[in-house]
């Protein structure tokens, strides 16, 4: 290919993305305009755009009063979501560029673009961080089920920020796994938008640097974060007590989904206790996990963080359905796991999994609706994701976690 060749391929790409952009963006405003109410995507741009034009204190009562307003048109009621603003002050860097739209539905709109982008990323990442090159007809079928899956297609449509959170904490996954270390950790700061979706890795991540030298991990993540709160109260220096706050004011009056809430509006008798048992069998799952991952490489790195991101889910953390999008990794190294080994029986094992968590779950969706029950009150949506991948995660772990060469010569030494 000619220098000119490449201008024209250069220029043709740039098209065909501005199209692209153009249409999902029309689309997304379609859906934007004609779905109106509280969502994710509302209370975040409302109180970026009144602290940026006006000041005001996005934990205030009067941002909330604002973001009840773009919401529902008045004041919630107090059977609705108040739409608080819980996010870390520093979030609102993502939200600016949109809060300075004056449009909500023009604002959301290219919000949903960047979330869909987002997870197009998320896709190729997973691929890449899971070593897994599938043919060109299983990659479309993965982009078709992760844009329809339940919990990928959930946080595009409300505007929740954990598309990002994932995106960013399974790049920093790639990276630490690729030795860019100062990457990784400026990419798992970035993440912490959403701190309880990843506060369990954190840790993870901590203790394997220090326990295998890899101080640059530590230095630029804590250095970056401490960048990112210092930033944060230059402009709003009471930030981190109001942030507590509002999430305290908020657990108040709004269900929090949680393994025990779950249970216990299932079984009320004993499921407080059942959810702190769970608790306690995460825990110790994860401590035996990591114990075992820092003496190994890279590949147990790899393992051991997607089952702790999994695993953190039932640990006891408040966490929402949209928040699920951070299991799409690890169901990724269970699909090229069963494909990479198994061959056309893996293949139909993808097929049945595939079918399992997209058309299953949406049946599981369907049947709770029928009988009165939220989806986030719905026990079977709440724990049958996670218990999925984690079942599928240690099916697979004898061959993601050993390299093809070490387990030939373990087999060739069994066998002398």
């Amino acid at each position: 290919m000619n220098r000119n060749q490449a201008n024209l391929f250069f220029i043709g790409f740039l098209i065909l993305l501005v199209v692209i952009i153009g249409a999902a963006t029309w689309i997304n405003f379609q859906y934007v305009s004609q779905n109106r109410g509280m969502n994710k995507f509302t209370p975040r741009w409302q109180a970026t755009r009144s602290f940026l034009m006006q000041g005001t204190n996005p934990y205030s009562e009067q941002a909330t009063n604002e973001i009840q307003r773009t919401a529902y048109g008045r004041l919630a009621k107090p059977d609705e979501d108040p739409g608080y603003f819980v996010y870390p002050f520093y979030s609102i860097i993502l939200y600016a560029p949109f809060s300075l739209i004056e449009n909500h539905d023009t604002a959301f709109a290219l919000w949903m673009t960047v979330l869909e982008f987002a997870l197009a990323g998320l896709i190729i990442v997973s691929l890449i961080l899971v070593d897994w090159r599938p043919t060109i007809f299983i990659i479309l079928v993965l982009f078709i089920y992760t844009f329809l899956w339940y919990h990928g297609l959930r946080p595009l449509i409300s505007g929740n920020a954990s598309v990002l959170v994932a995106f960013f904490a399974t790049a920093a996954l790639l990276a630490i796994r690729s030795n860019q270390d100062a990457v990784g950790g400026i990419l798992l700061a970035l993440s912490s938008i959403k701190p309880q979706m990843v506060v369990v890795l954190y840790i993870f991540i901590i203790l394997w640097s220090i326990v295998k030298g890899r101080w640059r991990i530590i230095w630029t993540f804590l250095g970056s974060l401490t960048f990112l709160i210092i930033a944060g109260s230059l402009f709003f220096p009471d930030w981190l007590l109001e942030n507590v706050r509002q999430i305290i004011r908020y657990s108040e009056i709004m269900f929090i989904s949680t393994p025990s809430s779950i249970l216990m509006s299932w079984i009320p008798g004993v499921g407080k206790q059942l959810g702190w048992l769970l608790t306690g069998l995460m825990v110790a799952f994860l401590l035996i996990e990591w114990r075992s991952s820092f003496s190994k490489d890279e590949r147990w790195f790899v393992w051991t963080a997607l089952m702790t991101l999994t695993a953190s889910t039932l640990i006891g953390i408040y966490s929402t359905l949209e928040n699920y999008i951070m299991l799409y990794p690890a169901a990724m190294l269970i699909l090229a796991t069963w494909d990479k080994r198994w061959g056309l029986l893996g293949r139909w094992l993808i097929f049945l999994f595939l079918v399992l968590t997209s058309i299953g779950i949406w049946l599981v969706l369907l049947n709770g609706v029928q009988r009165g029950v939220q989806p986030d009150l719905d026990p079977i949506i709440y724990f049958l994701t996670p218990t999925i991948i984690l079942v599928g995660l240690y099916w697979v772990k004898w061959w993601a976690v050993n390299p093809d060469q070490l387990l030939l010569q373990k087999i060739s030494d069994y066998l002398k």
